[in-house]
């Protein structure tokens, strides 16, 4: 077994360190900080003087378990999460698939008009989304009228204000996932395909024993990326619905966070549902890698 001589080490040592360097300070460093954070009561008093900080210990996570609010704002993460994130991705993987085919035609343009909302500002996009939503004067309402159907208050009623978010943050990340999706499929083997053809595959076999498994790590980047940004999802109901919805039927956990943390200055108690929403976070990584390697085996 080789073994590095010391200056080869201490080589090593030095090329990695300027990179270990920053990933401490601004990563580990923080996330240290905010852990401890947690374990306070620290809030607009202590910006003042320190000393009215508080060590709580656990007190702010059993503060959290008993909150009506957190649990109302989990399980609203939660829908939207399970909802948005595979609607999203099977939307996106169905773009990139016409996009990809080669009896399309005006790909290119094709591509520039999904991935434009991507790039779009949320909150111009949200002022034509809450024209849309209109109760009286919105296309949608409009739209859906033609049909017999009577007029939703989209924003405004508690059953309906959370799919009008998930609709919304859809329409606005779906491109991405396609875009990435695209990539894949264009670097999946030809001599697959033509394989497939000469046994006498058809389009549908084709698409289940050679497109989906060439797509398989593809597949899991974009859910993994997809299920980490929903489950942090902040901006389509802040913007949207500031007050976290009627009834708050829209809070998720980050608009709790940002509310406890920066409208009531309750930082520690902030923080410690940032550590709460990381773990979750770290789970589902977790979870979904050990699937995938399930599914590799």
């Amino acid at each position: 077994m080789w073994k590095p001589s010391g200056s080869e080490a201490r080589a090593g040592v030095l090329f990695v360190l300027p990179a270990l360097t920053l990933i401490g300070v601004f990563f580990f460093l923080p996330v240290a900080a905010g852990l401890l954070l947690s374990l306070t009561d620290f809030d607009i008093y202590s910006l003042g003087n320190a000393e009215h900080t508080r060590f709580v210990g656990g007190g702010n996570y059993l503060e959290l378990v008993r909150s009506q609010i957190f649990w109302k704002a989990l399980w609203n993460t939660l829908y939207f999460s399970l909802v948005a994130g595979p609607l999203t991705i099977l939307l996106a993987l169905g773009t990139a698939l016409l996009l990809n085919a080669k009896l399309g035609r005006f790909r290119t343009f094709f591509r520039t008009v999904y991935f434009a909302p991507v790039v779009t500002t949320l909150v111009a996009v949200a002022v034509v989304w809450r024209y849309l939503y209109h109760p009286r004067v919105g296309l949608i309402n409009r739209f859906l009228g033609l049909f017999g159907i009577e007029q939703i208050d989209w924003l405004g009623d508690p059953a309906w204000a959370m799919p009008a978010i998930i609709l919304l943050a859809i329409w606005k990340n779906f491109g991405y996932g396609a875009i990435i999706f695209l990539a894949g499929l264009q670097n999946a083997p030809e001599d697959l395909y033509e394989a497939a053809r000469i046994d006498g595959a058809g389009p549908l076999r084709q698409f289940w024993h050679v497109t989906l498994p060439a797509l398989a790590p593809t597949f899991v980047f974009v859910a993994l990326i997809t299920a980490i940004g929903y489950v942090q999802i902040f901006a389509e109901p802040y913007v949207m619905t500031p007050e976290g919805g009627p009834l708050n039927s829209t809070l998720t956990i980050v608009l709790l966070m940002y509310r406890e943390g920066f409208r009531w200055w309750n930082m520690g108690f902030a923080a410690a549902i940032a550590f709460i929403l990381f773990v979750l976070v770290v789970s589902g990584a977790v979870a979904m890698a050990f699937a995938r390697r399930r599914l590799a085996k």
